[in-house]
């Protein structure tokens, strides 16, 4: 009986092995069936009906697809017709020659959206060409060498608050932060021997006493922005309320420190050559405009936030905010803590801005940095920072400066009044803005 018993057993795992094993795996498997859950009928107070579980179907056909247009328009205008008929039978929407008349209604769209998505540029483009007739010094060297200089001191700031819209938010207190730092950076590093010097007790400029201010104005800008993206994320306040509050507080801390030491809100110069060599020592000429050093600042800087911004986790949980909080927060990323240092870094990009106005304005008064955040965020809207919130790139900050710098630059050589400058900054703001939510609206 051992022998029969041990024989089947050599027989099944040798002759019989695949039998069993496929037999072993089909009683293992697992036939998953979804099911799916049909909602009840949602009746009002009336007993009418309001909703219930009919099946709905929508179907698009996008007829710019380059697949259709293989060997020019050969192969769709072939089909065009039979595509056509069968939407008009299968759907019952349309007739087909309803259908047909899609494609031309899709290319008339389609040119139409792309001269309006970049209206901005068009325009531009068209009034330079138009200051270039009217004043050819407009495209000379020199004036390619005054709007580097010019875009390399208004980025930085434009960095800072770009990061504040991908959050669908602003920072109207940017200009005052910038002005507030400024004169201190002015008052810190005036000459020893000047003989208006604000704050008498402070010791002589040296390398390391700028180094210490330098790091002080950054340190002053980034507790402004810890302040506004605390109260925005712990409060859940609205920025322009927030910040508007920052402004008006940063506003009178600089009327505040401009009457120190009996200075009674006069203007902050004498500035030492320390500090002037430091950011304005001349690289090179571009005809017989100087770039100075601290356009190479600029250069780093944006290096730094292209990186922090598409490189780092930080980055990416910026741009998951801005898109939808919620869904940010349900993903594991720490909303309160990454609104607070988005804001922190930008009031640290407002710190060093104001450490490079000082240097350009060369006497200080409290009205510096004044509405300097209406030209950040008119660069960062044409730049395509979006107010929606989650989109934005560094390259079309840089962008929007240039164009912003380039309009401002050709309407005074055209000898337009400083007072009609801000009414065509607040046109470009207004039609930016216009221009970045129809791409939205569009899309719904």
């Amino acid at each position: 009986m051992f022998v029969i018993v041990l024989a089947q057993i050599v027989y099944i795992q040798t002759a019989e092995k695949d039998k069993w094993e496929k037999a072993s795996k089909q009683n293992r498997a697992t036939i998953t069936k979804p099911i799916i859950a049909t909602r009840g009928n949602i009746y009002d107070c009336q007993n009418r009906l309001l909703a219930s579980s009919v099946p709905q179907y929508s179907i698009h056909m996008d007829t710019r697809v380059e697949a259709l247009h293989l060997g020019g328009d050969t192969l769709f205008h072939q089909y065009v017709d039979s595509m056509a008929e069968g939407f008009s039978r299968i759907i019952g929407d349309k007739s087909a020659a309803e259908y047909k008349q899609m494609d031309a209604k899709d290319k008339r769209r389609f040119v139409t959206d792309s001269i309006l998505n970049n209206a901005l540029y068009i325009l531009m483009l068209a009034f330079c060409i138009y200051t270039a007739i009217q004043r050819p010094n407009f495209v000379t060297l020199g004036s390619l060498g005054n709007l580097i200089v010019q875009v390399a001191a208004y980025l930085p700031m434009a960095l800072g608050i770009a990061g504040c819209i991908v959050l669908t938010g602003t920072d109207l207190s940017a200009g005052r932060a910038v002005g507030l730092t400024a004169a201190i950076t002015g008052a810190f590093l005036q000459k020893a021997d000047y003989a208006n010097k604000m704050l008498t007790f402070l010791p002589e400029v040296t390398p390391f006493w700028m180094f210490v201010t330098l790091l002080s104005v950054v340190a002053i800008g980034a507790i402004i922005g810890l302040v506004n993206g605390f109260f925005v994320a712990k409060f859940s306040l609205h920025p322009f309320i927030v910040t508007l509050s920052t402004q008006l507080i940063t506003y009178g801390a600089i009327l505040w420190f401009f009457d120190l030491n009996g200075n009674n809100g006069a203007p902050i110069g004498g500035l030492d050559n320390l500090y002037k060599d430091f950011l304005g020592t001349t690289m090179f000429k571009m005809g017989n405009t100087p770039i100075p050093l601290y356009v190479l600042y600029a250069v780093i800087l944006t290096a730094l936030m292209w990186f922090i911004w598409n490189k780092t986790t930080f980055g990416k949980n910026m741009f998951a905010v801005g898109s939808n909080a919620e869904a940010a927060k349900v993903s594991g990323v720490n909303v309160f803590w990454t609104t607070v240092l988005v804001h922190t870094l930008a009031g640290a990009m407002y710190g060093y801005s104001g450490f490079v106005e000082g240097f350009r304005s060369g006497s200080i008064a409290a009205g510096t940095g004044a509405n300097y955040e209406c030209d950040a965020i008119a660069a960062c809207v044409i730049g395509g920072v979006s107010f929606v919130g989650g989109t934005g790139k560094i390259s079309g900050i840089v962008m929007g400066v240039f164009v912003l710098r380039i309009i401002f630059i050709a309407l005074t050589m055209l000898g337009v009044s400083s007072s009609s400058l801000y009414i065509i900054k607040g046109a470009i703001i207004l039609c930016a803005c216009a221009l970045d939510m129809r791409k939205y609206l569009v899309k719904k």
